[in-house]
């Protein structure tokens, strides 16, 4: 699984192994999606979106471009955000960081069922979630350039795709009913699982306590022992203390969780 280190590997050119790995890894996210689409959510969900698929071209821009070798540390969200990896196939997928900073590329195509308020435009999107404009702005003065980020660090989300009711609002995988919540859990936790061992990931920081809750589900469902977890702050601003202060909290945190020296040159 890991990579030769005899010689740097040019980023436009990786190694077979480099190649088998972000493959592999886009094996398991588009296998969870295809079955997460075939669950059912309740009265409530009216729409379900996933832009692994539908925003495909992005995503695996994204992970081919960065996910070309084992990674020690697995930054882990808990669902898309329509605004976010929504529109670019990106966790906290911010438009102007994933096309300007990350130089992701490519077209989206229309979800199987698309709301009227909630269209998805891809890089030509003039909308942005502030947690994903807090999380980029922070991962870009941490590491300067994606290379040095993306040299130790990788970000996924729990679960791919994401939820609305008929009026346009967001259902997260938490405010599920108990039965829809644990079928969609199941099938998350073993990808996590899957994903986790394929990169070789030393330690998982859950953004918000709903992802380093699953984590720690699912590691010790799969009786993976030594893989460190921690709990970074979502930056939202639905969380009043995310609007104090979170950069210089979630330095804190990382420090504190011993993974800060991954994000820097």
């Amino acid at each position: 699984m890991a990579a030769s280190s005899n010689s740097p590997q040019s980023p436009a050119n990786p190694t077979p192994d480099h190649n088998a790995i972000s493959r592999g890894y886009l094996d398991i996210e588009q296998a969870l999606g295809g079955r997460l689409m075939g669950l059912g959510y309740g009265k409530a969900v009216k729409y379900v979106y996933n832009p692994i698929d539908y925003a495909g071209e992005l995503h695996e821009d994204f992970v081919v471009k960065f996910c070309r070798g084992p990674k020690k540390v697995l930054l882990l969200g808990m669902n898309p955000g329509p605004w976010g990896m929504g529109q670019t196939g990106v966790p906290f997928g911010h438009v102007g960081y994933a096309r300007d900073w990350l130089g992701v590329r490519g077209e989206v195509q229309r979800p199987v069922q698309e709301h009227p308020k909630r269209p998805a435009l891809g890089l030509t999107c003039t909308r942005n979630e502030v947690s994903g404009d807090r999380m980029w702005s922070l991962l870009k003065e941490l590491s300067g350039t994606p290379d040095v980020l993306f040299r130790h660090v990788f970000l996924r989300n729990y679960c791919p795709v994401f939820f609305l009711k008929d009026t346009a609002k967001n259902v997260t995988p938490a405010e599920l009913r108990v039965a829809e919540r644990s079928a969609l859990e199941a099938e998350c936790d073993a990808s996590l699982v899957a994903a986790v061992r394929l990169l070789g990931v030393e330690h998982v920081v859950g953004i918000g306590k709903y992802a380093t809750d699953r984590t720690n589900a699912a590691l010790r469902s799969a009786g993976l022992e030594g893989i460190k977890v921690i709990t970074l702050m979502h930056p939202s601003p639905i969380n009043p203390a995310a609007n104090k202060g979170w950069r210089d909290i979630a330095i804190d945190q990382l420090t504190q969780g011993g993974v800060l020296h991954y994000f820097k040159p």
